[in-house]
């Protein structure tokens, strides 16, 4: 458990860290636009929104797991309750799988907007 909050740690600060980088890389695109600037941009972009989406289907997944397991686990040990405990695991399966939906939006928005349109 200690070996995978770690690697979750270190993703995060990967990506606070990869944050300065694309600002640096927007910020110097910003100053002399040329279609090489906006090509490494779009692709910046991409790759990021590639990456966010697998790390939110990697979490959810996870979650899912976790969830799904002990379910499992009550059921088992008390078979009377199985439908309370199989309308609360649909119920959190939901609220769970809301989160990877809420990171797809997300990765739509970043995707699909055009910082470069001269408005």
């Amino acid at each position: 458990m200690k070996k995978i909050s770690a690697i979750i740690l270190l993703a995060f600060m990967l990506m606070l860290c990869a944050t300065a980088v694309y600002a640096a890389v927007a910020a110097e695109a910003a100053k002399a636009p040329t279609d090489a600037a906006h090509l490494t941009y779009f692709s910046n972009v991409q790759m990021a929104c590639a990456i966010g989406i697998g790390i939110a289907a990697v979490g959810t997944g996870i979650g899912m797991g976790h969830g799904i397991g002990g379910a499992c686990q009550g059921i088992a040990r008390n078979p009377e309750a199985s439908g309370k405990i199989t309308v609360t695991m649909i119920l959190g399966l939901a609220l769970i799988e809301s989160l990877a939906i809420y990171a797809l939006v997300i990765v739509f928005i970043v995707l699909y907007m055009n910082p470069f349109k001269v408005v």
